[in-house]
């Protein structure tokens, strides 16, 4: 049997009028789909550390926080079909600072050069995320709960 990938998701959010998710899409590429910060977890690296250096990675945000462990999810790849293990974080951002930029990917990952447009929306999202990410926003508050995490 083969060992899962361990990876992270965070699930950003800052409270303005009404809570905002951040989110991304990735320039250039719409069958991407909408995401969330997500990625690989190194050897001896913490989950905690994991997603907040998959946030700075993927987004260029470092004044956030993590609040908790939401959910564990074992899927496999929608499209190698290999195993992984998600941990779903929830995070606190500042309610001050932009609300849509552009960040160049850094780091060692496939995403390392891309361009992702990142933004803060309003929960709960008015369409899915790629590969069911918004699955577990139910947990944060059942009002954010979508047809993916319905029945979780």
């Amino acid at each position: 049997m083969v060992s899962p990938r361990i990876r992270v998701a965070a699930y950003v959010v800052r409270h303005r009028a009404a809570p905002e998710l951040l989110l991304f899409d990735h320039v250039g590429m719409p069958e991407a789909g909408t995401q969330v910060p997500a990625g690989g977890v190194t050897p001896n690296e913490r989950l905690e550390e994991a997603v907040l250096r998959e946030v700075v990675e993927e987004t260029g945000l470092r004044r956030v926080t993590v609040l908790r462990l939401v959910a564990v999810e074992d899927k496999p790849h929608p499209d190698t079909g290999q195993p992984r293990r998600t941990s779903f974080f929830h995070l606190q951002a500042p309610p001050d600072g932009p609300d849509a930029w552009e960040h160049r990917v850094h780091g060692d990952g496939v995403d390392t050069g891309l361009t992702f447009a990142c933004r803060f929306l309003p929960v709960p999202l008015a369409r899915p995320l790629a590969d069911g990410q918004d699955g577990w926003l139910g947990r944060i508050d059942p009002r954010w709960a979508t047809g993916t995490d319905a029945g979780r």
